[in-house]
């Protein structure tokens, strides 16, 4: 799985107490934009009871990685999962980005 200009490649992590989301150029070997729960601006958005390792703050990420890629005219990726399973925070981040805007 690669990323490209035109197509660049959303990779998400995920570890017990954080979730982090990055979108790459794999062809220049660029990150074009990044989100993660331990981000200052996305933190100062989170509600009490949200955090990295909920979903409401897996579903938080999804929709700032989203804003963050339509401010830079990108609305098409590739869905990296990073080999963890499709449930979760991991599909909380990926239809939250998908109702904010992005196509995958």
């Amino acid at each position: 799985m690669a990323g490209t200009s035109q197509k660049p490649r959303l990779s998400v992590f995920r570890s017990v107490s954080h979730i982090y989301v990055q979108v790459i150029d794999d062809m220049n070997g660029q990150t074009i934009a990044s989100a993660s729960t331990i981000d200052p601006t996305v933190k100062g958005k989170m509600a009490k009871g949200t955090g990295g390792g909920n979903i409401k703050g897996a579903e938080l990420i999804g929709t700032t990685i989203a804003e963050r890629l339509k401010e830079k005219g990108i609305t098409k990726v590739v869905f990296d999962r990073n080999g963890f399973l499709y449930h979760g925070r991991v599909r909380a981040v990926a239809e939250a980005a998908r109702s904010a805007g992005l196509e995958f």
